[in-house]
């Protein structure tokens, strides 16, 4: 099953168009750090991460994490070995925070882009995550919750999402 993403509005699924936002300057083919564009292409999906203090695990196919206070994912250029991935968070090393104060990643899918040998540079942290407003996010795919829950009953580990 894909996940496509038609144009900065609407992801599709199956005959399911759910209304999303991406990031602010549109979508790119050559995604850099901090451009604030959302890279094209098409790419798996990792697991759903949740906020266990605030959400119940959610009805899905995919492997559930729970989000912990000291978790991050590492956006840190200096850091080659860490880059786009998973960390438990230092003071060091710069990264995106996932046990946020406010809702957006309350439920979050990172995609696997620039993923399994990530070149420094290039782009990390880009998730499927949770918006209110639909406001242009700083590269990643948004959703209201209400259709965030329904994208992950559909989906499946294997599933990929496709930027167009």
């Amino acid at each position: 099953m894909t996940i496509f993403i038609k144009n900065k509005y609407t992801l599709q699924i199956d005959e399911f168009r759910l209304r999303c936002c991406i990031g602010k300057k549109g979508s790119t083919k050559n995604k850099k750090e901090g451009d604030k564009k959302t890279p094209k292409g098409t790419f798996k999906i990792e697991n759903l991460y949740f906020r266990k203090d605030r959400k119940n695990k959610p009805l899905t196919s995919l492997k559930c994490i729970e989000i912990k206070n000291d978790m991050g994912w590492c956006d840190d250029i200096r850091l080659p070995k860490k880059y786009n991935k998973l960390i438990k968070i230092e003071k060091k090393i710069k990264h995106e925070k996932l046990f946020r104060k406010d809702y957006k990643y309350d439920l979050l899918i990172p995609i696997k882009y620039n993923f399994k040998k990530p070149i420094v540079g290039r782009g990390s942290c880009i998730f499927i995550h949770l918006t209110k407003d639909y406001k242009p996010t700083a590269g990643c795919i948004a959703l209201k919750e209400k259709d965030f829950l329904i994208m992950i009953k559909l989906i499946k580990k294997n599933s990929k999402i496709k930027i167009i």
